[in-house]
């Protein structure tokens, strides 16, 4: 039998942190297994409305986007302000950093901010990669006249979702895709700040999938404009760290699906595919710690912490519940005959490397 590979300590590459906010500079140090310099930081207001908030290294500390809204990029000076070995430091800006408010920030490691010159595709992009995680964050700039582009990614492998922001050029979508979001992903696109069911149309990825080397866009204006400037988030599922995926609603208000991921979930994002108005619903274990976990956020919406879907995070993977309340809310993760894509990454692999114990079968 050939070795378990997988990575035995999510929190290297990966981390949730809670805060309050303070009004004024807040250095926050993460408390997972592993220091953790972020590259990539994801922040929202939990107990009240305020729009979600996206930094990274690669475009630079104080460029913040917001996933939830069409809005270009802006310069804030007191957003977040550092990244530093083991953690981030906010300023004062109310959007992560209100007196008495609470906040999570969801958080990758990619590669200390350092980039590189990619050639693979038509154009060359800046690329920050991890190798071991799956996760590379790209910057490109459309060309003029506008014409279909091929994108390097850098992973070396298919990448298996990923999101399109247009930095500059006023307002515009973040084009979404995801490997089971249709029978033929690279035929339909989806909206990270949009609750719209998938859709399709050539514009978005030109009916053609992604590569090991490549992203394939058309030219739709969300990803594609002659010298504007663009960020792609783009990554690949690892064993028993990060897994994306889909799964059936069986509208059952007792028992939801089961879903195996070969990990104990940190974070699970899920969207119905097929029905408008079902938002993107974000769980993790830092700020529910116990199940049912019905404490969620919605990625495409301002909305502060709500309750009326929940799951039960496993050691292997996650089910569908219902909600304290007894019921399913608007059945928007488990509405029955219809596919739910989720996005998931890990607190602790179901089997480590190291095990000397024989492998479960739904573990390889």
């Amino acid at each position: 039998m050939a070795d378990y590979t997988t990575i035995d300590d999510p929190s290297a590459h990966f981390q949730i942190d809670l805060y309050t906010g303070t009004g004024s500079s807040l250095a926050n140090t993460f408390d997972g297994n592993s220091a953790m310099q972020p590259d990539l930081v994801w922040i929202k207001e939990r107990n009240a409305s305020a729009d979600h908030s996206l930094w990274d290294s690669t475009r630079g500390v104080q460029k913040m986007l917001e996933p939830n809204t069409t809005v270009a990029e802006t310069t804030e000076s007191t957003g977040l302000t550092a990244l530093g070995s083991d953690g981030f430091t906010v300023g004062a800006l109310a959007q992560v950093n209100t007196s008495s408010d609470t906040y999570v920030a969801w958080s990758w490691k990619v590669n200390g901010g350092t980039t590189s010159s990619n050639s693979d595709g038509d154009l060359t992009t800046t690329v920050q990669v991890d190798s071991t995680a799956k996760i590379s964050i790209f910057t490109y700039t459309g060309l003029d006249p506008i014409e279909p582009l091929d994108l390097g990614h850098g992973l070396g492998v298919v990448p298996d979702f990923f999101f399109i922001k247009r930095r500059n050029g006023g307002s515009r979508n973040w084009g979404l895709y995801h490997k089971d979001m249709a029978a033929t992903p690279q035929n339909n696109y989806l909206r990270l700040n949009s609750p719209n069911a998938v859709a399709a149309a050539s514009t978005w990825w030109r009916n053609e999938a992604p590569t090991s080397s490549i992203i394939k866009t058309g030219e739709q204006a969300d990803v594609n404009q002659p010298s504007d400037t663009f960020v792609c988030y783009a990554w690949k599922e690892v064993q028993g760290f990060s897994k994306f995926g889909s799964y059936t609603g069986n509208g059952d208000s007792t028992n939801g699906p089961f879903v195996y991921l070969g990990f104990s979930p940190a974070f699970v994002m899920i969207k119905n595919t097929e029905t408008a108005a079902r938002p993107w619903y974000i769980f993790d274990n830092a700020r529910r710690a116990f199940n049912p976990n019905g404490l969620f956020l919605r990625a495409n919406t301002s909305d502060g912490e709500q309750n009326d879907q929940a799951i039960d995070m496993l050691s292997n993977g996650f089910v569908v519940r219902p909600d304290a309340l007894g019921s399913f809310g608007t059945s928007s993760i488990n509405h029955s005959g219809q596919t739910m894509i989720y996005i998931a990454f890990a607190q602790h692999p179901f089997v480590t490397s190291t095990d000397t114990n024989s492998i479960p079968t739904t573990a390889r």
